[in-house]
């Protein structure tokens, strides 16, 4: 629709025209052209090429002038092309050399009419200083108009980006109430179970000791086949505890906490169980990381849980870099491994209890160290792209000063 608005503005200049000369036809079919087609080249979208655009358009303006009567030509109103395109997509110092530039264009003609013979004097005199001061009254509110817009435009990108974060924390929000209604569930769930089960678990431990007791040591079958009851009744019991610690309110032990010491006491015991481990962690601590109040003993049990997992998922002799940083009201801890990443479908679930992608894992690690820092206060998070690892990020409340 635009263009054709131009290319009709351009044909009806043509044809009202009374001279119709050939270069005054050349020169509006280059700025109808010119008008048409920058839009669509990409050149011209740069910052540089846009200078060079409005450029083209005070040249061709200023050939329009010259070849229609120079400065008795009513062709003076084109100046206003470049003038306008500099005032909506310039600052104020462009703006202002263009409109510049294109009073001077006009201006230009003047001792080209006295060599002419031409004498410029009372009312028509006026008249072109009427025209020559038209143009920068056009650019000034073209300028403000356009800088208002922008202002404009501004504002509601940046209520865009705020809807935007107002909206992701408040999935994050359904998303951690979801799990604490699960968890709360699973905690009354587990609660009743686990005294229903541990009555007949210590009625089986108890027979498989005394089978033990009272089978000859030449029957190796039965005796291996009480051990196996006997060790996979303290599994499964050690299973009932962990089942415990959701129905149980935590009994946080807090005192003024440096996360450094707990990490390092973590990778310490990484390193005694799996050695090697101390030396596949990158620490990018904050020296100015302040103490916060926790209970360092859970603390310990919720990195343990997430350095084991990374250097799990990363492959053998990759870095596992723990980086922590000061927030506003908290610190914050990523752990960042090289794996394969978390798939989006899993992302909502692998801090649901029972939930895992191990063969053999039980799926409470996770869900263990997220309800241990919500019992804290804080959050974890994960950030991770399919093929480019993970990053679980612990924000955590800092002390009071």
């Amino acid at each position: 629709m635009q263009d054709a608005v131009w290319l009709l503005l351009f044909s009806a200049l043509a044809w009202v025209s009374p001279t119709r000369g050939p270069a005054e036809i050349e020169v509006l079919t280059a700025l109808a052209v010119l008008q048409v087609a920058a839009p669509r080249i990409r050149a011209f979208q740069s910052a540089r090429g846009n200078l060079v655009l409005i450029s083209l358009k005070l040249l061709l303006g200023f050939l329009l002038i010259g070849v229609t009567g120079g400065i008795a030509s009513s062709y003076y109103l084109i100046l206003l092309l470049p003038v306008l395109s500099a005032a909506t997509t310039l600052g104020p110092a462009g703006t202002a050399v263009f409109t510049a530039l294109a009073c001077l264009a006009y201006l230009a003609f003047i001792p080209v009419a006295y060599n002419l013979g031409y004498i410029l004097e009372g009312l028509y005199l006026r008249d072109l200083t009427l025209r020559v001061l038209f143009l920068p009254v056009v650019a000034c509110l073209t300028y403000s108009l356009a800088e208002e817009n922008r202002r404009a435009a501004r504002r509601a990108e940046a209520a865009a980006a705020e809807l935007a974060e107002a909206n992701r924390r408040l999935m994050e929000a359904e998303a951690s109430a979801r799990r604490s209604e699960r968890l709360a569930a699973l905690g009354q769930l587990t609660a009743g179970l686990a005294h229903e089960l541990r009555n007949p678990l210590g009625t089986m431990k108890a027979s498989a000791e005394m089978l033990l007791d009272r089978t000859p040591g030449d029957n190796t079958v039965v005796r291996e086949l009480a051990e196996y009851i006997s060790a996979e009744v303290d599994r499964t019991n050690s299973l009932i505890t962990r089942f415990l610690e959701f129905a149980r309110p935590a009994q946080l032990r807090k005192t003024p906490t440096d996360v450094h010491l707990v990490i390092d006491s973590v990778i310490e015991h990484l390193d005694r169980e799996l050695p090697g481990a101390a030396g596949r962690f990158h620490r990018n601590y904050d020296p100015a990381l302040p103490l916060i109040e926790a209970d360092a003993e859970m603390l310990e049990r919720v990195f343990f849980n997430l350095l084991r997992n990374a250097l799990e998922a990363s492959p053998p002799g990759a870095l596992v870099t723990i980086k922590t940083r000061r927030a506003p009201q908290a610190v914050e801890i990523a752990v960042i491994d090289r794996g394969p990443g978390v798939p989006p479908e899993h992302r909502e679930q692998i801090f649901n209890p029972f939930f895992t992608t191990k063969p053999g894992g039980v799926g409470l690690g996770l869900a263990i160290s997220a309800k241990i820092v919500s019992d804290h206060g804080g959050a974890i998070t994960v950030d991770s792209a399919p093929g480019a690892g993970a990053a679980f990020l612990v924000s955590l409340p800092a002390a009071a000063k």
